[in-house]
């Protein structure tokens, strides 16, 4: 299967409204040029501060919540599969940072809460806790498109390579990971991140950052740069930091083909080690 992908690296205005609407001509804009799989970033609904995303999240569940009604009319309108990058979502009393992913019906047809949850605290540079706001997601997400099997990971989620071998194993080809590393970790990690979960499993890994804005008033300034990387860990498509919208190509029989010559599966030692996979059915 080939097909083409587009990552909308957008840039968040501090109006909810005003998102939604950029979204949406994004997301017309990647499908009038053929992309048949459109990811968001990580919170493309509202800036990326804590003291102000419960103000604008939303219930999931109910058919009001603006942004998923968005995602999914341009789902269905353009026939096109959506990884709807992430946004605050209200649960009960407990905010989740969430992904929805929504088929060409425009039906939601997975949801992943962030499961790992970014704390860190570099003296003079950065002193960020995500788990003070949000609530941890309790399970991985693989999901069947029409453009193959997916696995879903949601910004910190990309540093734990046992997320990235469990979807593998679950066979997925692809992993998008909508995320907004921070300037920090982002000249040092990000790339490094992608190729590293790329080249370990022998897959494809997609990932759509915010735009940076220097003017923001938020308390988190984004790295951009997204990409979308092969199973060699070659980039195949990638942008800075301004706005911009992505656009590569995904052929799963490279995928195969890299399988085969370094069968990288079967030279595992499961007498020395395993990663135990507590989900799965």
């Amino acid at each position: 299967m080939r097909f083409n992908i587009a990552l909308c690296q957008m840039l968040v205005s501090p109006i909810k409204e005003k998102n939604i609407s950029h979204a949406r001509s994004l997301i017309r804009g990647a499908a009038q040029k053929g992309a048949k799989l459109v990811v968001l970033p990580e919170m493309w609904c509202c800036p990326y501060s804590m003291k102000s995303l419960r103000d604008h999240a939303e219930d999931i569940d109910a058919q009001s919540a603006p942004s998923i009604s968005m995602l999914s009319e341009a789902a269905s309108h353009h026939k096109i599969t959506i990884i709807g990058g992430s946004i605050p979502e209200m649960s009960g009393d407990k905010l989740f940072n969430t992904c929805c992913v929504l088929g060409p019906d425009g039906e939601i047809i997975a949801k992943h809460r962030k499961l790992h949850l970014f704390d860190a605290e570099i003296p003079g540079d950065l002193n960020f806790r995500e788990s003070d706001t949000f609530a941890y997601g309790d399970g991985p997400t693989v999901v069947d498109t029409d453009v193959g099997r997916i696995g879903i990971g949601i910004c910190h989620d990309n540093r734990f390579p046992e997320l990235a071998i469990l979807y593998r194993s679950r066979g997925a080809h692809l992993i998008c990971y909508p995320g907004a590393f921070n300037m920090s970790t982002g000249e040092l990690l990000w790339e490094l991140m992608l190729k590293s979960r790329a080249v370990d499993n022998q897959l494809f890994v997609a990932a759509c950052s915010p735009a940076r804005d220097p003017d923001a008033n938020s308390d988190y300034m984004t790295w951009g740069h997204s990409s979308l990387v092969g199973p060699f860990g070659e980039i195949i498509a990638t942008t800075a930091h301004e706005e911009d919208v992505v656009i590569g190509e995904i052929d799963y029989s490279i995928v195969q083909t890299v399988r085969e010559n370094l069968p990288l599966e079967r030279q595992k030692r499961g007498d020395i080690y395993q990663v135990i996979d507590t989900n799965r059915e």
